[in-house]
């Protein structure tokens, strides 16, 4: 599925470029897949190149966005209009992407009101009310931890079953709610240990991590 989205965006760009068809090594090249994982992801939604000629792009666009549900009409609304929340409402690639922000809501009276980009920012208090006025389908949740669960619960109570979550807490939601979440300071950790495995001589062993009496030779007072 990741890599599905990966197609998509190449086969976008390539048709505002007047591209009509593309080779499955080109397309790899602008994916960062392999020629044989394309052939084999698509294939597996039943759109087959020609060899020597290749995938029609425009075809091979609507294929892969009729398979990930771009065809339906998402009405996104986002929950915490912070910096992340603000930022993410004048993110003008949503709409090219298929997704409509609908509803900006916080719980600041200074914020209640106020416009950010071609939205008014609703009272969160006004929470499900906004959902059913707007009949938005998804929600992003940009909150602090304290505040995530609470409205959480009140997002899946409203309908909505597709949450997309920054907040920096596992939230719990029932088997029939789809959840994602983004927690950018979980990635950082990742790529940290990844460099210094990188950078540190000695990290050779099967599982990339040098006895600890060895790093604390390295890190004095560690």
């Amino acid at each position: 599925m990741a890599r599905l989205t990966l197609y998509l965006r190449a086969l976008n760009t390539l048709l505002t470029e007047g591209t009509e068809r593309i080779s499955s090594e080109t397309l790899a090249e602008a994916t960062g897949a392999s020629s044989s994982n394309v052939r084999k992801d698509l294939s597996y939604l039943g759109s087959y190149g020609t060899r020597g000629v290749g995938y029609d792009v425009q075809y091979l666009s609507r294929h892969i966005s009729a398979a990930l549900g771009l065809t339906h009409e998402w009405r996104v609304a986002i929950v915490g209009a912070g910096n992340l929340g603000r930022a993410l409402a004048r993110y003008a690639g949503f709409e090219s992407r298929g997704f409509d922000v609908v509803a900006l809501l916080d719980a600041d009276q200074m914020l209640i009101g106020s416009e950010i980009g071609w939205l008014r920012v609703s009272d969160v208090q006004q929470l499900e009310a906004v959902l059913t006025r707007t009949k938005t389908n998804m929600v992003v949740l940009a909150l602090p931890a304290a505040a995530a669960q609470e409205v959480c619960d009140r997002v899946v109570a409203a309908g909505v079953h597709s949450i997309l979550s920054f907040a920096p807490v596992a939230l719990q939601v029932p088997a029939n709610v789809n959840l994602r979440k983004v927690d950018m300071a979980t990635e950082l950790q990742i790529l940290a240990y990844h460099a210094q495995r990188m950078a540190e001589p000695g990290l050779d062993r099967e599982d990339g991590l040098a006895p600890v009496s060895e790093l604390a030779e390295r890190r004095p007072g560690a």
